[in-house]
């Protein structure tokens, strides 16, 4: 029985063979990547190159390259190069012109690391230009992607402190049992401060209680082995522990295979048990949820990520926005006063505002009639009235420094007697008078912040946030299967995604 087939014939040639251009559709994302990188001032980029030597390939042709790479989800240079000899879009950016997968590194690693964030703000003008973006209200939010670092290779700030203190106690008590033994003419009257230790301190310490110790008949085998081993050890490991705090700066761990990565707990656990991960905080503002700036981070939360963010925009567009939404993460006095002092509408929430507003929260609330925030305050002459009529006058004032070097004021009042008081067992649990402390300022900015979220305008930018800036990074790191950087350092993590922004932007243009 015949069957019916179209005609297949591997021998066959072509009359007239077709061109590369006519096989890439004109609706083809890769004529997008083309169309944008061919408007861009590459200058900068030209001028990485150097004029001696061979020829290169072309900085406008492998910019190209790499952003539909991160287009087209290949990311490695080896799988750019693979892509360059056998898929055609790859052909028709390059005109059959093939890099190999150490120059695709070296143009990645090296050529763009410095004008990156120009090509990456072109971009951005562009669309802007096409009026897609205004760059005026921005949706701001924070994500943490892991690092390729070990994911157990971790320094802890804390176990730092903690070994130190552990070698300040047995130094001291080797040299309290060494002066115990030690002949009169041994004898120091005059202890060191091992309280505060360095090398210098450590290694003289070390070499007297070893003199003294390994001498003596009357010392024991262990002690001349607990000596022996503190001279030999003690000063390399305060050494190493002194360059380990310069690593770790103000953060409280870091990664051995990968110094700038902070470990973090992460949303997307590979083994679902809340561990610890060596990552980066990466800070992205959207407008349309096209990105239009991004930072990287090495702190945990969001709080102190906010003022170098909007600085890197500022750095950008010579400009802030007019207007900025985030979640509670960003709620502190400080990015409170930031905004205020930058002349940005901030409808930022603060750390309780969803508590707030829900229906159980507000019943709970409600249920606390000796909460602080119930208590009458009397502004004029600044003193509280606690729930029996009593006068709550101001005590002290306690100053606070942030992480970032951010002041802060609390004041502090305190109720006269609260002996004997009826209410004592609801009021409060101390043994002393209740004490109450305000932060006067931050209260104002949460006020003003409360007023804003609520209002009409307010609600809009709420329920915009979550459908404008959060589905950019689930459609990087779900949809695109982006959760782990494959860079290690924070500059080439912050281009790698820096790359991953770009090639965001122009495929959302092309969509």
């Amino acid at each position: 029985m015949n069957r019916n087939f179209k005609q297949y014939n591997q021998q066959q040639n072509w009359l007239f063979p077709p061109s590369i251009e006519e096989l890439i559709p004109q609706d083809h994302p890769v004529r997008v990547v083309n169309g944008v990188i061919e408007q861009l001032d590459i200058e900068p980029l030209i001028k990485a190159y150097s004029k001696d030597g061979q020829p290169s390939y072309h900085p406008k042709m492998m910019l190209k390259v790499m952003v539909y790479a991160y287009m087209d989800n290949t990311y490695s240079s080896r799988k750019i190069e693979k892509a360059m000899r056998e898929n055609i879009n790859f052909m028709w950016l390059t005109n059959k012109q093939i890099a190999d997968h150490n120059t695709i590194a070296r143009f990645r690693s090296q050529k763009l690391k410095s004008v990156f964030k120009d090509i990456f703000k072109q971009v951005v003008l562009l669309l802007a230009g096409e009026g897609l973006v205004t760059l005026k209200e921005i949706y701001t939010d924070g994500t943490k992607i892991e690092s390729m670092a070990g994911r157990y290779t971790f320094v802890w700030g804390n176990a730092i402190k903690t070994r130190k203190e552990k070698m300040s106690q047995q130094l001291e008590q080797m040299w309290q049992y060494a002066q115990s033994i030690a002949d009169e003419e041994d004898c120091d009257p005059t202890p060191p401060d091992f309280k505060k230790v360095d090398k210098e301190k450590v290694e003289k310490a070390a070499q007297k209680i070893n003199k003294i110790i390994r001498g003596n008949d009357k010392a024991t085998s262990r002690a001349k082995a607990k000596a022996r081993y503190i001279e030999k050890n003690f000063p390399a490991n305060l050494e190493k522990y002194e360059k380990q705090k310069q690593i770790l700066k103000n953060r409280s761990s870091y990664s051995k295979t990968d110094p700038d990565a902070t470990f973090m707990r992460m949303k997307e656990d590979h083994m679902k048990n809340g561990q610890l991960k060596p990552g980066y905080n990466v800070q992205i503002s959207s407008e349309d949820q096209f990105i239009v700036n991004y930072t990287l981070h090495q702190d945990t939360n969001d709080i102190h990520t906010l003022k170098p963010h909007l600085e890197n925009h500022e750095y950008l567009y010579q400009s802030l926005p007019k207007s900025l939404t985030a979640d509670a993460g960003y709620g502190s006095q400080e990015n409170y006063e930031l905004m205020t002092n930058k002349g940005i509408k901030g409808y930022v929430k603060f750390n309780t505002f969803d508590k707030e507003q829900n229906a159980a929260g507000k019943k709970r609330k409600n249920a606390a009639p000796f909460h602080r925030d119930k208590l009458h305050y009397n502004e004029k002459e600044d003193y509280y009235v606690c729930p029996m009529g009593q006068k709550m006058e101001k005590i002290a004032e306690v100053k606070k420094t942030t992480k970032s070097g951010f002041r802060q004021t609390s004041v502090r009042y305190r109720a006269k007697k609260c002996s004997g008081c009826p209410v004592r067992g609801v009021c409060f649990k101390g043994k002393n008078n209740r004490i109450v402390e305000r932060n006067h300022e931050l209260e104002r900015y949460k006020q003003k912040a409360r007023e804003d979220l609520l209002s009409e305008l307010g609600e809009v930018k709420r329920k915009k946030r979550t459908a404008d800036v959060e589905p950019v990074f689930a459609h990087i790191k779900h949809n695109r299967n982006f959760k782990r950087f494959t860079h290690r350092g924070l500059d080439k993590v912050e281009l790698e995604f820096g790359l991953h922004a770009l090639a965001h932007n122009i495929r959302k243009k092309s969509a």
